[in-house]
This record gives structure tokens, C-alpha cells and sequence, in this order.
């Protein structure tokens, strides 16, 4: 059952209209004139008063979000001016207040009880704890929706702005918080219950009786090229349950659909439930990109490089292996010092800083960078690299150039540049494509232009050769974009055992 944005929208107004006519009637009850309850901000000051709260609760009332926990608040301190203290009856009320409260306020024995009986209410142990648990719960989970939520780096692909063991915040109203597509989930999980659950470990912890689709908070600002985001991995509309840290496009690309169907479980999650991902935003809608020699391009210039920015480097020695705790030590490198084929030659993931200081050793002949040329043949992979098409010899290093999607944009379509934009079409715009007598069909007509519904960005890892990102899937549609990386509050070096003092509370710049 899809909710149009317009149909949340109604039935918001009709719960706090609902709402509000309960409270003119309790008011009445409680020998306030009912028309204060309707007018706003004089309504909540009176409430707020009646129960004997903070002028900080009416304040806080009109701060989004934090002021439905008020709202919340509220409702409960009235329902106990009336004697009604058990937990069912605060959940009716604040759940259904329109139908709860206005049924209550018809019942001749609904009457307010005097302030020494409702102070002589004492909760059990067990109700304040439950009463605790649900407001942490509904206040987190707010906070976590709409404000600010944390993040773990789990791999190397930011490194070495971002390292492996980073916690961090995500500013969510940085770009506009979205309203969630699949907003009943149990709290505190992403798209699964933890394995180690009895029962439900790794099942399903969302329900999809009830979608929205895509819309969004008043945003602080655009995202701004070389922004560090955070967003839904776009190619995670399908997973490959036994194997979710691959992408389920390749996977059928290199064993086949039959094979991966017959082997494998294979689900779809809406774009909210996708992993999180975190990248450099290098390109932005209506960019032209291209990728020379590892060299980015941005509308004909070199792009910005972040000097903590990373490639792999094939480096040969005399003979003398490397310490890796030594180099990690040093910060060389982070990544593990891979031994290739002959004696002596290495590869290692270095910084431009850091692979001039190999250069200095000794025992160092010489230091390559390890570029993939035009036409570069994957040996364990097929097309794994963006359009992901036989007709296209685009590598990681080198790519377009190309234009990024821009929302009204209207482009030319033929079957030689469909390959870069049949993702968009078909599974982030929701438009049935076909090709059928060398004519591109799309929603069963022929279309020979297409006009883009959505702004499209390009990310990319900092760790250039060790990022899966734009270049092995495509666009980041804007509908997938969660937040902006402010702060690292925790850095934990599991490597060496010990927490990255110089790295706590660092600003993501």
C-alpha cells in the first residue's frame, strides 16, 4: 500500500485537527474556556501551564520533531489530570488521540481528580522504566531520522581521510532529511535484525504494508562538489543475501541468473533500506566528467584532489620485503603490502607524500603508479566498470567522457548511449524499458529522448584503487542521498590495538 506524500500530509492534519478537538473539550472539563485549545501557540502556553511544566516545554514544542516528544508529553500530564495513569491508557491517548480522547471526553465518569490525588500516584519501578524506555526510543529514534545519527567506516575506501574504525556523525537536515519510504521498522535496525537475535537474526526488520515515496525536509544546502556523503548504495535495490558485500548486477554477469537464483536468496529493499556508503561527492548534476590516466577531469579541469587521497603503486626493491606495522606506524600506508609475481615487487597503497617518501629508501629501485589503460581485460570479472558494457572500454582509471544527469535535463536516446542510463530509467525513475526491433520502448512507447526526473551525482573513495564506487555502478541518484559527514567522535585502530587520540572530535572537511 503506497501513501502519497499529499495523503500523508491529510491525515497529519486530521490527527492533529482530531487531536485538537479532544483538547477543547477537556479543556472545558477542566474549566478553561475550549476556544483556547484552538488557537495556536495560546493553546499549548495554557496546556503547558495547567500541568505545571517549564515554560522551556512550550518552547521546545515548536522545535521540529523534538516537539512532537512535547506533544507526547503533554497528552500524557492532561490524561492524568483525569485520574488515567496506566500505560495502555497513555498509549491509546497518544496514539489515537482524535478517536481516544474524544470518546473519553463523552464519558459521564471522565472528570479531572484533585492535584492531591494525582500526586499521590507513585509508578511501580517496572512503569518507569518502560516509561523511560519508550521516550528514549521515540526521542533517539527522531533524532536518528531526521537530525544527526552515527556511522561506522567499515572499509578502506575513504582512507586516508576516513579510516577503517572512524565513528562518526552524519548531519541528516544538511541536504534536507528525507520522510522514510518504509517508515514502520523496529528501532535502532537498518534493514536486518542483528544475527545473534534468536529467531529473527538477519530477517527483515521493516514492514512494507505502508510506502512513501520520495520527499524531503526544507534542506540547509545543496550538496557541494568533494562533500564527503552519505548515502543508500544505489546498486542495493537487489541483494544477494549470502553475499551482500558484492554487487548482485555482477554477480549475474559472472555466473549467470540461473546459477545465482539456484544457489543463492535473492531480495529487493526499498531505497531507505539499502546500505549506507560514504563517498566524495566529485560530481555534481550536469557535470562532464572523464577519467584520464587516474587523472579526474571536471568540465575540462583536474578536479580537486584531497592530498590524503590514495592509488596503488607497484613497487620494486632489491630484494627487501616491508614492515607493514613499521609503515603503518609511519602512516605509509594503511592498506597491506601485497607481494606480485616476481621477487622484489610489491604493491602498495600510498598517498602521493607517501610514495615519494618510499622512494627515499634504500632499498627502493623504483615506485609506479598502476594504471588501467583503455581496453583493460578483468580476468575474474565481467564489465565490472560503469556502464558495465561490452561496448564501452571504460576502466577505473580511465572513463567518458560523459555528462551527469540533471533533473528537466532532456538527452538524445539511441542504443549506443542507452547503456549509461537504462539504470536510471528503469529502476530509479520506475519506467518499464524495453528494446524490441532496435527500437528503446519506454512505458510501451517509442522514445527516441528521455527527460531526466531527478538530479544524478558522481562518488568517489579517496582510496582510488580500493573504492567501490560511481565508477563500477553509476549515478547516486538524489533520492538515495542521506546526509553530510560533519565529525569523527571515535577512531579505533584495530591493527595496532589502540584508539587514534589525534582523531577524536576532528571536523570532515
Amino acid at each position: 500500500m503506497e501513501i502519497s506524500i499529499q495523503t500523508f500530509v491529510i491525515l497529519s492534519i486530521l490527527y492533529f485537527v482530531a487531536a485538537h478537538v479532544a483538547l477543547y473539550r477537556i479543556f472545558e472539563k477542566l474549566g478553561i474556556e475550549g476556544w483556547k485549545a484552538l488557537v495556536p501557540f495560546y493553546s499549548t502556553h495554557v496546556a503547558v501551564k495547567k500541568i505545571k511544566k517549564s515554560i522551556w516545554w512550550t518552547i521546545v514544542y515548536y522545535v521540529p520533531f523534538l516537539g512532537f516528544v512535547v506533544w507526547i508529553g503533554i497528552l500524557v500530564e492532561l490524561l492524568k489530570l483525569f485520574g488515567k495513569f496506566k500505560f495502555t491508557e497513555h498509549f491509546l491517548g497518544v496514539v489515537f488521540p482524535g478517536i481516544y480522547l474524544t470518546y473519553l471526553t463523552f464519558q459521564e465518569n471522565f472528570k479531572p481528580i484533585t492535584e492531591d490525588e494525582v500526586l499521590k500516584y507513585k509508578k511501580s519501578t517496572g512503569r518507569e522504566w518502560v516509561d523511560a524506555i519508550v521516550f528514549a526510543v521515540i526521542a533517539a529514534t527522531l533524532l536518528r531520522g531526521f537530525y544527526i545519527e552515527a556511522f561506522t567506516i567499515p572499509t578502506s575506501s575513504m582512507e586516508q581521510k576516513l579510516l577503517v574504525g572512524d565513528f562518526l556523525f552524519v548531519n541528516k537536515m544538511a541536504y534536507g532529511a528525507r520522510v522514510p519510504n518504509t517508515p514502520v521498522s523496529f528501532p535502532f535496525t537498518h534493514h536486518s535484525f542483528p544475527e545473534w537475535i534468536p529467531i529473527v537474526g538477519g530477517k527483515k526488520s521493516y514492514l512494507e504494508w505502508v510506502k512513501f515515496p520520495y520527499s524531503k525536509l526544507p534542506a540547509m544546502g545543496d550538496v557541494k562538489r568533494n562533500d564527503c556523503v552519505v548515502f543508500n548504495f544505489p546498486a542495493g535495490d537487489t541483494v544477494v543475501l549470502e553475499h551482500q558485500n558484492q554487487v548482485y548486477e555482477q554477480m549475474i554477469r559472472d555466473y549467470g541468473k540461473e546459477f545465482v537464483y539456484s544457489n543463492f536468496t535473492v531480495a529487493g529493499r526499498p531505497a531507505d533500506k539499502q546500505e549506507n556508503y560514504i563517498k566524495r561527492c566529485v560530481g555534481l548534476p550536469g557535470d562532464k566528467l572523464q577519467i584520464i590516466d587516474s587523472k579526474l577531469m571536471i568540465n575540462d579541469e583536474v578536479a580537486y584532489f584531497d592530498e590524503n587521497a590514495q592509488f596503488n603503486y607497484k613497487v620494486v626493491t632489491d630484494g627487501t620485503g616491508f614492515n607493514e606495522k613499521t609503515l603503518q606506524k609511519k602512516n605509509i600506508t594503511t592498506e597491506p603490502v601485497q607481494q606480485m609475481g616476481k621477487p622484489g615487487e610489491f604493491e602498495l597503497t600510498l598517498t602521493n607524500s607517501a610514495a615519494e617518501q618510499v622512494k627515499q629508501f634504500t632499498y627502493v629501485k623504483s615506485v609506479e603508479k598502476m594504471i588501467e589503460p583503455l581496453g583493460y581485460q578483468y580476468q575474474f570479472q565481467k564489465t565490472p566498470v560503469f556502464p558495465n558494457d561490452s561496448a564501452y572500454l571504460w576502466t577505473r582509471d580511465n572513463m567518458g567522457p560523459f555528462v551527469i544527469p540533471k533533473k528537466g535535463q532532456t538527452i538524445e536516446l539511441n542504443l549506443s548511449n542507452l547503456p549509461l542510463y537504462r539504470r536510471i530509467i528503469h529502476n530509479y525513475e520506475g519506467h518499464d524499458l524495453k528494446i524490441e526491433n532496435n527500437s528503446i520502448l519506454i512505458d510501451g512507447k517509442v522514445a527516441k529522448t528521455y527527460t531526466f526526473e531527478m538530479d544524478y551525482y558522481w562518488m568517489m573513495g579517496d582510496n582510488r584503487h580500493n573504492s567501490l564506487d560511481s565508477r563500477f555502478w553509476g549515478f547516486v541518484p538524489e533520492d538515495h542521498i542521506v546526509g553530510k559527514a560533519v565529525f569523527v567522535w571515535l577512531s579505533y585502530d584495530s591493527k595496532l590495538g589502540r584508539v587514534r587520540w589525534e582523531r577524536l572530535f576532528s571536523f570532515v572537511h
